[in-house]
């Protein structure tokens, strides 16, 4: 049932690795007190979901619900 888990596309990892290393700079940039730094962190935070909406729509996501092709044999009774 590996079809139906959550996050496992290129989308998905893309947009959390991009979202993973604005956490660090962010993060990095409060330590050693760099403002700009920072928002540099908090502006990648901002573009990880629309780098993985757009690889979504690309066709690099999960597909929705209606466009799964399940067979009767694997629908769950």
């Amino acid at each position: 049932m590996a079809d139906s888990s959550h996050g496992h596309t290129p989308a998905a990892w893309t947009g959390v690795i991009i979202a993973f290393i604005g956490f660090i700079v962010a993060g990095g940039a409060m330590v050693i007190v760099n403002i700009p730094g920072f928002w540099i962190g908090i502006g990648l935070l901002v573009v990880a979901p629309v780098v993985g909406g757009a690889m979504h729509l690309a066709g690099m996501g999960k597909p929705r619900r209606a466009e799964l092709k399940l067979s009767p044999s694997t629908s769950e009774a």
